[in-house]
């Protein structure tokens, strides 16, 4: 177990180079700690990586849709990506896994991750939030409030550039701002509308992670609406174009690609993890790199199947799973459940460009009285953008002159709204291993169990009733619900597979995001989540890992791991 010579010693380990993992490497780094990035993808470097960036629809073969071929290769990931961005998306023909329950795990194996193609809306996190499961009895207490991670909010939050507006909402906390990306016609009208016929209800810009400010090497967002296929701008936050830059920087960073984690080291004597075990993606050669602090942000399932299959004798059901929680608690957020509405009003108006901001219905059920729902507990909020049509009716007469000037003229205004629910912990939505089921690189194939309670399903059907109510409300026509049985994993939001607690008996983590039984290793990606809240949760996980990388500095100046 001892350290072999420097070229693979290190003072800390970060596994994963996605949006917590890009922060970790930041903050480390600049704290002054040598650092490895272990990234299980490709090598992608800021502009120069992004092919697809400046094309057209008509530049591809097929336009922006997959192929066959493509269908075939990412039966799953074909969900969420196009023929201009699937190169930032597995091939699930590669990269398999077991459903024991339909459940969608879409993955970017490439540096920068996910941050790559993340939809950017940028939530904090309310005590309502970190006080629910302590209240209603759901999953354990958070070990945090809200006074704890808020400097890190403010922290992070003028690093990434977050657009949005000082809204004053208790349970939806304001932050440090850029000036928010402006609402067009329609989604204007149904803010007035709101405001008019509920008192209890707002709605707001959303807060986005897309600049409308230049920062540092990073330029205002451009409004393509084309981010899914890497801002060469900077106009939107990734690991390539901030955190990973500024690690580099440093001179503190060494950055691996193509580097599959097998397991986390660790060594009986000292209770201390003292290194990782590295497979080569191309050559399958097997490596060990050393450190005294280990970072694990490979995404909530990739950790977990790292802490599963780092077994020992003091841990033999995985590292730090004494109290057989890693790998249970998954969770996600319900999406689906949508709805649209056209309006016949407003026909002077018009936008400029391809906004990529959007609109945002806060949670308003089970507040301090406030619409109380007996059917469920927690909540959900409603986001939605307005767009118009490419043209009007094109009809049997529109030919010649009068065709030109038909396509000339926009389309009707249409509203969508989509609800985004909260799913409580259950143990038994969990991630497992399969260990007589391997993949190309002799690794366990990963099993997921995952289904919907009462509560998610009584949300589900609460959120299209009362967005169909809305948009009725504020006088839009043809309002009609779509997607009703959305698969699991769509939100893309999964977490909890290694929560944080106050009890190492039902928890994974302490309040600092260490491993209550493996001192020196530290887990802030989506595993930490010890309830999913509403809100879009990418925002959470940057301050937990900008406070636990200087909890960990702070610990390895002083020695003490």
């Amino acid at each position: 177990m001892e350290p072999n010579p420097t070229n693979n010693t290190f003072d800390a380990i970060v596994v994963g180079s996605g949006i917590s993992g890009g922060w970790a490497a930041k903050e480390l780094t600049e704290g002054g700690l040598k650092t490895l990035v272990l990234e299980r993808g490709r090598m992608v470097k800021h502009v120069h990586d992004y092919p697809t960036a400046f094309k057209n629809p008509w530049d591809f073969e097929h336009g922006l849709h997959l192929s066959q071929k493509d269908l075939k290769e990412r039966p799953i990931q074909s969900s969420h990506c196009n023929n201009a961005d699937k190169h930032f998306y597995v091939k699930d023909s590669e990269h398999p896994y077991i459903q024991k329950d339909p459940f969608k795990w879409i993955r970017g194996y490439q540096v920068g991750g996910r941050s790559l193609t993340w939809g950017r809306q940028s939530y904090r996190l309310s005590d309502l939030d970190f006080e629910a499961n302590k209240k209603d009895g759901h999953g354990v207490d958070w070990p945090i409030r809200y006074r704890d991670l808020e400097k890190w909010y403010d922290y992070v939050e003028d690093y990434v550039g977050i657009s949005g507006n000082t809204d004053s909402i208790e349970h939806l906390p304001d932050g440090v701002f850029q000036p928010a990306i402006p609402m067009n016609a329609i989604e204007d009208h149904l803010k007035n509308q709101i405001n008019r016929h509920y008192p209890d209800r707002r709605l707001i810009h959303g807060r986005v992670a897309n600049l409308t400010e230049g920062k540092e090497n990073r330029a205002p967002c451009q409004y393509r609406n084309q981010c899914s296929r890497g801002c060469p701008f900077g106009g939107y936050f990734s690991s390539n174009s901030a955190t990973l830059r500024d690690a580099e920087l440093t001179g503190n960073m060494t950055l691996k690609a193509n580097s599959i984690v097998k397991e986390v080291l660790y060594d009986e004597q000292s209770q201390r993890a003292t290194g990782v075990v590295v497979i080569d993606a191309k050559t399958k050669e097997e490596k060990t790199y050393y450190s005294r602090i280990i970072f694990l942000n490979a995404s909530t399932i990739g950790t977990a199947s790292i802490l599963l299959n780092s077994v020992s004798e003091r841990f033999p059901n995985g590292l730090g799973n004494g109290s057989d929680q890693v790998g249970r608690n998954l969770m996600d957020h319900i999406v689906g459940h949508g709805t649209s509405g056209t309006f016949d009003g407003l026909q002077d108006k018009y936008y400029i460009g391809r906004s990529p901001g959007t609109v945002l219905i806060p949670r308003f059920q089970n507040i301090d009285g406030q619409d109380t729902n007996n059917s469920f507990v927690r909540g959900y909020g409603l986001q939605g953008k307005g767009v118009r049509g490419n043209w009007q009716n094109i009809t049997i007469d529109s030919i010649g002159l009068q065709l030109k000037e038909d396509l000339a003229k926009p389309g009707d205004w249409r509203i969508f709204l989509g609800g985004r629910g909260e799913i409580l912990p259950y143990a038994d939505n969990r991630v497992s291993l399969n260990f007589n089921r391997r993949d190309q690189w002799n690794m366990p194939l990963v099993k997921i169990a995952f289904q919907y309670g009462s509560n998610e399903n009584a949300m589900l059907e609460h959120m299209t009733q009362e967005s169909e109510q809305i948009l009725r409300h504020a006088g839009f026509k043809n309002v009609s619900s779509y997607r009703t049985a959305p698969t699991p994993g769509s939100a893309v939001h999964e977490m909890g597979t290694a929560r944080m607690g106050k009890d190492p008996k039902t928890s994974v983590l302490n309040q600092f995001n260490q491993m209550h039984e493996v001192q020196n290793v530290f887990i802030t990606d989506g595993s930490a989540m010890t309830s999913s809240a509403w809100q879009n949760p990418s925002l959470t996980y940057m301050a937990l890992t900008a406070r636990a990388c200087h909890h960990a500095i702070d610990l390895f100046c002083r020695k003490v791991i």
